[in-house]
């Protein structure tokens, strides 16, 4: 059986994979529980 991938193919594949990681890691610092520790800077501020 040969190997039909292409560079191109696995480059885009670490790609995504990367994006989708990043997004994740975005989305649970966001949302899960490292959201408690983070500050609203308009709260801090009320004129």
């Amino acid at each position: 059986m040969e190997s039909t991938s292409s560079p191109a193919l696995s480059v885009a594949l670490t790609v995504l994979a990367v994006l989708l990681s990043l997004t994740g890691f975005g989305i649970y610092t966001a949302f899960g529980p490292p959201s408690k520790q983070l500050t609203d800077p308009f709260d801090e501020h009320e004129d």
